[in-house]
């Protein structure tokens, strides 16, 4: 995984999660810092917004997104790269699993934690089983969800502790005892290395799967994992399954261990027509010009 240096100026959508729109508490002209909340959840179903430069907010407008239509966005000129002094930045990885229930709930929310597979839905709403509904296992999705990527699997490979612990961490807000990680066999490396950590954890267990598209996908993979089928309409949690991302699971373990808020991730870039193919960690709101 590789450092994409930082753009001129990041856009920073308000609207980058499944759900409401978050409420924009900065204004133009005001100075932010990398991790500093910039737009606030507007709803239960919403999510906390962190700046992920730090620099000056030189416009608050509608910009056109990904699927074509106009969203409100905070456009940030890059101005060095000064962090909020409250995250730790040190490479040291730490495994506390003192923190109750709670804490770990109420540190995800806080830090605008979503799902990173691909829907973005807010990981505290997957937290919170409905009413008479209860959780009976966690199950990480190391399968990646499309053949070209493989950013989940460098993430296995290089972050494979904080996974763990983060996966722990989830297991407790839970209050389930076992936990499951799915890895396809085409990452024989990443089974291998999941598998080695793990030793220390008896509660969690790593599924190797037949390469199958699109198992990616939450119900097809509880399907493989469980052999449980999750009913038309119903959620995941009515076969007591409740599935995170590693990508989600490491954000989990930055967000309660180092007080980390969720603005980069790990995106791969490639294509036949890409010279380097490459997983890079990128801020939120890098132009995609600059990852090609």
């Amino acid at each position: 995984i590789e450092k994409l240096p930082l753009p001129d100026s990041i856009t920073i959508l308000v609207s980058q999660h499944i759900g409401a729109p978050s409420k924009v508490i900065v204004n133009k002209g005001d100075k932010v810092k990398v991790g500093q909340l910039v737009a606030t959840s507007a709803g239960f179903v919403s999510a906390n917004i962190h700046s992920s430069v730090s620099g000056t907010v030189s416009k608050i407008e509608l910009v056109t997104d990904s699927s074509g239509y106009k969203k409100e966005a905070i456009v940030v000129n890059v101005e060095g790269d000064e962090w909020d002094e409250s995250i730790d930045r040190s490479s040291e990885i730490v495994a506390n699993f003192s923190f109750d229930a709670k804490y770990i709930s109420n540190k995800i929310v806080s830090s605008g934690i979503v799902g990173l597979g691909g829907a973005t839905f807010p990981t505290h709403v997957k937290l919170t089983p409905p009413t008479g509904t209860k959780a009976e296992v966690l199950i990480i999705n190391g399968a990646e969800c499309e053949p070209y990527l493989t950013a989940d699997h460098r993430l296995m490979i290089e972050k494979g502790e904080e996974i763990l612990i983060g996966t722990k961490l989830l297991m407790k807000t839970l209050g389930v005892e076992k936990a499951v990680i799915g890895i396809e066999n085409n990452k024989p490396d990443a089974i291998s290395n999941i598998t080695k950590l793990s030793e220390k954890y008896n509660d969690i267990t790593v599924c190797a799967l037949k390469v199958k598209y699109p198992q990616g996908g939450e119900k097809q993979l509880i399907k493989a994992v469980t052999g449980n089928e999750v009913p038309s309409g119903s959620l995941p949690i009515s076969v007591g399954a409740v599935v995170n991302n590693v990508g989600t699971t490491f954000a989990v373990y930055e967000a309660v261990i180092k007080n980390k808020p969720l603005f980069e991730r790990v995106i791969t870039v490639t294509g036949k027509s890409v010279k380097n193919p490459s997983n890079f960690l990128v801020r939120l709101g890098t132009p995609v010009g600059n990852l090609i």
